[in-house]
């Protein structure tokens, strides 16, 4: 929503725009590209002259602003059909998919598309550092979107990626997340499959050849698929694969590339986005020389700073997956140091008891794990809930140090009190976390 309101407000659109809570880096971004910022919702934050009013996805009925364009009859959209309508039509859409690393791969195929001199649209679900922003549209020809199986509005439960007219898709990975819509991973797939099928004939649907759900999905798709992974039977197969402290080099399709991150996971990412740029039109060289001058994504693996010879990294990892990848890239970057992980549930997926389980043999895999008090508790009903004391206790169980801890003030005491020099403190979180990663650094 963020990304796309600058890139509105780019066109010549006077912008404003409303959310719970407000903090960055997103909400520097926005006051940096002049847009007005309201904390809270209300009626009176829609202007008397809106000439439309976009409403994203985490908005329900019950909101005072969506009540009040409902009951003003003004025209509202959901931020897909935005994107589709003023930036995506006509043009060569490149959407990444997948539960895991849209964000990265999509970074780095835009970021292949600039380097190259195209100059490409994108949209992506966080800040590249290379791009300097989330969303830009100029009136090239290629477009490179973050493409998100979440519903698209409370007056469309469409996933938003099926908005983004495909010409070429990449799936990274299907795994069950989002409980709060979807009942099954069969509810997941079927999804992932309408993506496949509105790919047109002449373009490309790149996917894990590693994991069997994205097989199934592709395995009825009316347009080309190509496989990508690390087995036998992948049509372009990652092999000879090095990782040192801060970068990982891998063969792919008749080429050796190096990307400046560490682990398996960026590793996929990065191939994904060569198989994707090489459809693109962009030769070796030029793919070789922009991997190697990527910087990354705000708020992946992100060194927040060191106070005392302590690391703090901000990371967005939420899921069981995403937080073991994370653990597995953060001890290969920094393998003599103790590891800290400071979890905070907030996703609509970890605040239930879904991933009771999956959770704890992820966090075990750090030397200390806190859990934090689950966000909007009451937005749960009590039988659903993350059960965190539990967790904890199955941390300790697991051969790890788990610490269920209330709030921050108690969890920056028991860091302060456990913690010492050469240790790594990684803060997960999809949200804020109540800014947790400058009090440690203040504090330490």
């Amino acid at each position: 929503m963020g990304a796309v309101a600058a890139a509105m407000k780019r066109r010549g659109f006077v912008v404003t725009g409303s959310d719970a809570n407000v903090y960055p880096p997103m909400s520097d971004f926005l006051r940096g590209e002049g847009i007005e910022l309201s904390e809270g919702y209300r009626e009176e934050n829609i202007p008397a002259e809106a000439d439309v009013v976009v409403i994203g996805n985490a908005i329900s009925r019950g909101n005072p602003e969506a009540e009040a364009a409902l009951e003003r009859k003004l025209l509202y959209q959901s931020l897909p059909e935005v994107m589709k309508e003023h930036f995506l039509r006509g043009k060569r859409n490149f959407v990444v998919s997948g539960t895991h690393g849209k964000t990265t791969t999509s970074s780095i195929l835009a970021w292949l598309f600039r380097h190259a001199g195209r100059e490409p649209g994108f949209m992506i679900g966080g800040l590249p550092k290379n791009l300097g922003c989330g969303a830009h549209f100029p009136d090239g020809g290629i477009n490179v979107l973050e493409g998100d199986e979440y519903d698209t509005a409370f007056f469309d439960k469409r996933s938003k990626f099926l908005h983004y007219l495909p010409e070429c898709v990449v799936v990274n990975n299907i795994e069950f997340d989002h409980a709060d819509i979807y009942a099954s991973i069969d509810e997941i797939k079927l999804s992932f499959k309408r993506l496949l099928n509105i790919v047109p004939r002449n373009g490309m649907a790149f996917v894990n050849g590693d994991e069997q759900h994205c097989l199934d999905v592709a395995k009825t798709a009316p347009c080309p698929v190509t496989t990508v992974g690390f087995g036998e039977n992948c049509s372009m197969r990652i092999s000879d694969v090095n990782y040192d402290q801060s970068s990982s080099s891998f063969f792919l399709d008749g080429g050796n590339y190096t990307v400046p991150m560490t682990g398996e996971f960026n590793v996929r990412n990065a191939a994904m986005a060569v198989a994707a740029a090489r459809f693109g039109g962009l030769d070796l060289p030029v793919i070789t020389e922009g991997l190697l001058a990527f910087t990354g994504v705000a708020r992946r693996q992100e060194l927040k700073g060191e106070k005392n010879g302590i690391k703090v990294i901000d990371d967005f990892a939420h899921h069981p997956t995403a937080i073991r990848l994370a653990v597995q890239s953060i001890r290969q970057k920094y393998p003599d140091s103790r590891l800290w992980v400071l979890f905070e549930p907030r996703s609509n997926t970890t605040r239930r008891a879904v991933f009771q389980v999956q959770l704890a043999e992820a966090l075990a895999l750090a030397d200390f794990a806190v859990v934090a008090a689950i966000t909007d508790l009451h937005k749960i009903p009590e039988s659903e809930r993350l059960n965190t004391e539990q967790l904890s206790a199955d941390i300790e169980r697991l051969g790890g140090r788990g610490f269920y801890l209330a709030d921050n003030v108690a969890i920056i005491a028991a860091v302060k009190t456990e913690a010492k020099a050469g240790d790594v403190i990684a803060v997960l979180s999809n949200g804020g976390f109540g800014g947790i990663h400058q009090q440690l650094l203040e504090q330490l």
